[in-house]
């Protein structure tokens, strides 16, 4: 049942308001501009990201456009980009991060004002360069870049597009295509979950705090996020105006291994495991997703059992979620629905989250148990448990 006072609201948004206050302002975010993937086959993969998730050709850069060593297409849904690049021969850092990584996620843009302070900003601060800001250019306008490094081998790249009106970025075309499917709703990132080392959440949490001027959202330690046999610690990192939220999660010692261990063995080191996309209709999204052949985690039926008592009143019809395997979560401001992919490569280690938030601001405590014991459950088919 549903005991949320006025005043419980209060003091939560009183402590939100606090938290954002603690961001720094030396590094103003608008949002994410871009998620570039490398990957071993690009063209196949923008058809599975168009028919499975209802992404959309956008742009395309490659042999045809003057490129020589790799190749690159750009999908996009509402605000949410994702860049896909190949190599195109074996001598090419690209193929050394495929080789160790597998499929996975490389660059993490943010979307700025200043690309070029955002860059001195950081780099003041102790973040260690990428590359130096640079103007690119063509008859559209001109786009300033400059990269840092932080967890494993992700990078962050800030990009400054102020005064560029092209389809994505010079060297770039616009990428026509006959095969189009539908979208399924999704409208921009909500967060990016980074998993790090046992003894590293503390360190890039400051990272974050100390270089990028972000503040400390909420802190999960090995009680909120365990189950019989495994756990894990996590901090979640937001900037200013909370457009940007960064969990960073670390393996917690446990009985058994922990999915962060898994995909650290996996990925062979710290990298994005999930991309969290939020929908504004999660039963049309998901619904459209399964006839696709996304793959989603099983969740018990017996968690629906208390979800009422649990959530209180809610929109949705409770059997329609339950049949989906739609989970639900209430905070001091509202509610959210969740739903993970399977991994969706052939390793396990990237996946997705699928996010509808109803005034919900949190990242759905209450399913942590039937969560982990999903995520353990599909361990334990794979033997890495």
């Amino acid at each position: 049942m549903d005991t949320t006072t006025l005043k419980d609201v209060t003091n939560y948004n009183y402590g939100l308001e606090k938290i954002f206050e603690k961001a720094e302002d030396f590094l103003p975010i608008n949002g994410t501009d871009y998620i570039e993937l490398y990957v071993g086959n690009a063209k196949q993969a923008a058809h599975f990201y168009k028919t499975a998730f209802g992404f959309q050709s956008l742009a395309y850069a490659g042999l045809e456009t003057g490129l020589r060593d790799r190749v690159s297409y750009v999908l996009v849904q509402d605000k949410i980009r994702l860049v896909l690049t190949t190599p195109l021969n074996s001598n090419n850092p690209i193929s050394d991060h495929i080789k160790k990584h597998g499929d996975g996620i490389k660059v993490i843009a943010l979307w700025v004002d200043d690309a070029v302070k955002a860059y001195e900003e950081t780099t003041k601060r102790g973040a260690k360069s990428y590359f130096e800001p640079v103007v690119e250019s063509d008859e559209y306008g001109d786009i300033i870049r400059a990269g840092i490094h932080t967890y494993g081998e992700t990078v962050h790249i800030f990009v400054e597009r102020k005064n560029y009106n092209g389809v994505f970025m010079p060297g770039f075309v616009k990428w026509e295509s006959e095969y189009n499917p539908g979208w399924t709703g999704l409208k921009y990132v909500d967060h990016m979950v980074g998993n790090v080392e046992l003894g590293g959440m503390n360190k890039w949490a400051d990272f974050y705090a100390r270089v990028m001027g972000f503040a400390n959202l909420i802190t999960f330690d090995d009680k909120d996020i365990s189950t019989q046999y495994t756990a894990l610690m996590s901090k979640v990192m937001t900037n200013g105006n909370g457009r940007i939220k960064f969990p960073i999660n670390e393996p917690a010692h446990g009985l058994k291994k922990s999915q962060v261990e898994e995909y650290l063995d996996f990925y062979e080191g710290p990298g994005c495991q999930h991309i969290a996309v939020a929908t504004d209709d999660i039963v049309f999204t998901v619904s459209e997703m399964r006839k696709r052949g996304v793959e989603f985690l099983h969740v018990p039926g017996t968690y629906y059992d208390t979800v009422a008592d649990r959530v209180g009143e809610i929109a949705e019809d409770l059997n329609i979620l339950k049949s989906l395997g739609i989970m639900v979560d209430r905070d001091e401001e509202g509610y959210l629905l969740q739903i993970f992919t399977k991994p969706v490569e052939d390793r396990p280690t990237l996946f997705f989250e699928i996010i509808q938030r109803k005034g919900a601001r949190s990242f759905g405590k209450g399913n942590f148990q039937a969560l982990f014991e999903s995520i353990e459950a599909e361990q334990a088919r794979r033997g890495t448990l």
